[in-house]
């Protein structure tokens, strides 16, 4: 956009502080839900003196439509994918086969693996509900307790899906930051894989002097997993986008731009076509298990939920699109970008702490991927950093820390039966953990000019 919002750096700088300051104010202390505290700052912000209305509307404009443009279909999408693998009992069944992978001597382990691999398309709340009855079998069957046994089950969930796509808050994020996906999947489940190792390390040394015992309700409740959907196919929902995706980033760097093959493949790799691909065979699976008795829900009920769901996430990524955009237009670009360097703090920590902070005091990790992520999107040429590597870095700061301003943890603190300081201690303690190690592995990779 070529016309500045305004071009003076005192009210540049000050408004976008104070829209930040309200904005955290309203959502922490005013308890307003996330889009209205961002809608009312962000509107706000156009009766500051010098700030031409022309180019702040067109600036809004631009920003929210963009950004909605590129992300609304593919994250309804991924919600119905959601939809299908709770339906048709394919996290359980994910879950089985790690357990039978690593063993049952290492259940920990497996649950925290499975959690990795569940993370990447089911909401974290949903996902720890649909496994909590097996946490508490296993810790049973182990003679173990509850610390032991969920505490890396429950950081590798919220790892995964608060750092790579295509759940939708690190998808909204790539979409701001104009990341590759390809390479923000890849280089998202190295860094998530090393935090969610290091999560289960961390409960297993907190774990054993948490005494959390599992619930006797649970007990002979094991099964043998007759009757969920057969394994490959309970993978593919997940499997299927991410590696068309990735084949697209691949194509882009190994195949002739222009080219039949590279066309096909950048068709197939287009979150739209791969996610749509993904939704195909997870309604595939859910007809196979049986998931649905009235073919109706397929048709309209599962689409109508995945709407109503993905509204919030769509209109707040969009509002992010737009401060991002505004801010871009303004001479706080530099301020901020000029004072991270001059202060010699690695450009990295940026989006990091940004993160950090939006989730502090928001509770969710989807909100502070997404505010880092806009905030820091204009600063990118000037601070030196890869697209890539700020998604990922502010998706890793939006997990550090989940605490009692969390939906997740409350539903993880409840039905895992943990007390309140327990559960601080486990699950607030596994998210610090896993959130400053994936960091310290996307740290790595931008080091090493890998992303």
């Amino acid at each position: 956009m070529d016309d500045a919002v305004t071009t003076s750096p005192v009210v540049a700088f000050t408004g976008f502080a104070a829209v930040i300051a309200l904005l955290l104010f309203l959502i922490a202390k005013a308890r307003w839900h996330v889009f209205a505290a961002l809608l009312v700052p962000i509107a706000l912000l156009a009766f500051a003196p010098t700030v031409d209305r022309a180019a702040f509307i067109a600036a809004f404009e631009t920003g929210f439509g963009d950004t909605v443009g590129s992300i609304a279909v593919v994250i309804v999408l991924g919600t119905l994918i959601a939809e299908a693998l709770r339906a048709s009992g394919a996290v359980e069944r994910i879950t089985r086969s790690m357990i039978r992978v690593v063993g049952g001597r290492h259940v920990p382990l497996a649950l925290t693996l499975a959690g990795f691999v569940v993370g990447l398309a089911v909401f974290s709340d949903v996902a720890y509900v649909i496994l909590n009855p097996l946490v508490h079998v296993a810790a049973l069957e182990a003679g173990t307790g509850m610390a032991v046994m969920a505490t890396g089950l429950v950081g590798s969930i919220q790892l995964t899906h608060a750092i790579v796509p295509p759940t939708p808050g690190p998808l909204a994020a790539a979409a701001v930051l104009e990341a590759d996906l390809g390479t923000v999947i890849a280089a998202g489940s190295v860094a998530t894989l090393f935090g969610s190792v290091m999560g289960w390390v961390y409960a297993r040394i907190v774990g054993p002097r948490v005494d959390a015992a599992p619930s006797e309700e649970y007990r002979g409740r094991s099964g043998d997993g007759r009757g969920l959907p057969p394994l490959g196919w309970s993978y593919a929902p997940i499997l299927v986008p991410l590696v068309l995706i990735a084949g697209r980033s691949v194509a882009d760097f190994t195949l002739e731009e222009g080219s039949a093959l590279h066309g096909v493949a950048s068709l197939l790799g287009w979150p739209v076509v791969a996610m749509g691909a993904g939704v195909v065979v997870s309604y595939v699976l859910a007809w196979r298990s049986g998931a649905v008795e009235d073919p109706e829900d397929l048709r309209q009920g599962w689409v109508e939920n995945a709407l109503r769901g993905s509204a919030m996430i769509i209109v707040v990524t969009g509002l992010g699109g737009a401060l991002s955009e505004l801010l871009q237009a303004t001479p706080a670009v530099d301020i901020i970008a000029e004072a991270t360097l001059g202060a010699g703090v690695p450009t990295l920590l940026l989006p990091f702490v940004l993160g950090v902070l939006a989730n502090l005091i928001t509770g969710s990790s989807t909100v502070g991927v997404i505010t880092a992520s806009s905030l820091t999107a204009p600063m990118l040429g000037a601070l030196g950093l890869s697209a890539e590597a700020a998604v990922l870095a502010a998706g890793c700061g939006s997990v550090v820390v989940k605490h009692v301003n969390a939906s997740y943890f409350w539903v993880c603190t409840s039905l895992s039966e943990l007390n309140l300081r327990q559960a601080l201690t486990c699950y607030s303690g596994v998210t610090l953990v896993g959130g400053t190690t994936s960091m310290a592995a996307v740290a790595a990779m931008w080091g090493a000019g890998l992303i």
